[in-house]
């Protein structure tokens, strides 16, 4: 009976411990916040957007707020404070003490806000901790469908010729776009005066009426002008053709060296959330940009899928912010 007894316990055992190994296998496959503080997130987690709802930042934002969910188990909840550029949305990230509030931010946001104002209430290198950069796109240089020259580099010949008779838009001071522009005049010895617009819509119209000559648009936006006769690209800002716009070349092949200025998009959270959570939710958001269906979703909208770490991030703020500030600095660009 003892025997007997010892067998039935020794079966029972044996199930358990398989039952537990298959238990803590299943559990390693499930992401989850491993090294953080115990059962993160304990509420819905806030996403801001410091743009309008349909606006680029707003979608992207809202692409990845679904599959974040699923992640972690509670509601992410976009949330617009609009204003200032996006600067008003960041400021509200980077004084965010809850540890439940990130944000979806552009190039400016998280580089140059407070270069371009020194009134800024608050610091991008030191308030805000990079999460992950989800996507970047480069921009497209375009001008008058009438514009001079059959090549890009007969273009730029045109334009060197002109000097200051040539003006370019952008839909603001200190946009990526102005900035831009300003980097390609150095690189490419062309000397265009800024007119600065309220937003790429009427930089567009401004171009087709000549009343400016040339801008730095998003590429989607540039080229839909272009197949409809309206504007004329003359090639892109990125190093190599973008799978974006495939069909234009990139500047550098016009011969504008040195050149490479992107668009791009990424999540952040306040200085003062733990570091732990930081680079889990880093992990979770590139396994979201790179999964194909998101991965379609965000080139639908524009964008080509970066999906990196919070290291990943840092280094590109890194890079952008030197080249950009450079560019301000010896240009004297600031807010007015």
């Amino acid at each position: 009976m003892m025997i007997r007894g010892a067998r039935m316990i020794s079966r029972l055992t044996r199930r358990t411990l398989l039952a537990s190994a298959a238990s803590a296998a299943a559990a390693a496959c499930v992401p989850a916040l491993a090294a953080g503080p115990a059962a993160w997130p304990t509420r819905p987690v806030k996403l801001i957007v410091g743009f309008p709802g349909g606006s680029s930042p707003d979608l992207v934002a809202r692409t990845l707020a679904e599959p974040l969910a699923k992640m972690l188990g509670q509601p992410v909840v976009v949330e617009n404070k609009v204003g200032a550029g996006g600067n008003i949305g960041a400021d509200a990230v980077a004084h965010a003490t809850d540890d439940h509030t990130l944000g979806l931010m552009i190039n400016g946001n998280m580089t140059i806000a407070k270069l371009i104002n020194p009134k800024a209430t608050y610091d991008p290198l030191k308030d805000l901790q990079p999460v992950s950069l989800i996507a970047t796109a480069p921009l497209a240089l375009a001008a008058s469908a009438q514009a001079p020259g059959s090549t890009a580099a007969e273009f730029f010949a045109a334009a060197r010729a002109s000097g200051d008779k040539w003006s370019y838009g952008s839909p603001g001071i200190g946009t990526v776009a102005h900035i831009g522009m300003e980097l390609l005049k150095a690189r490419a010895g062309i000397a265009p005066v800024h007119v600065p617009y309220p937003g790429n819509p009427q930089v567009i119209n401004a171009i087709i009426g000549e009343q400016v000559q040339l801008a730095l648009l998003p590429p989607a936006m540039a080229a839909a002008q272009a197949r409809a006769g309206k504007l004329r690209v003359i090639g892109v800002t990125s190093t190599s053709r973008s799978s974006l716009v495939p069909e234009y070349p990139s500047l550098s092949e016009a011969g504008i060296a040195n050149y490479q200025m992107e668009i791009w998009n990424a999540v952040a959270a306040p200085r003062s959330m733990p570091q732990s959570i930081v680079e889990r939710l880093g992990t979770l958001l590139s396994e979201i940009a790179r999964h194909p269906d998101i991965r379609a979703k965000l080139f639908a909208q524009g964008w080509q899928v970066a999906g990196t770490s919070s290291e990943g991030l840092a280094n590109r703020i890194r890079t952008d912010a030197k080249v950009m500030g450079d560019i301000i600095r010896s240009q004297k660009i600031t807010a007015q």
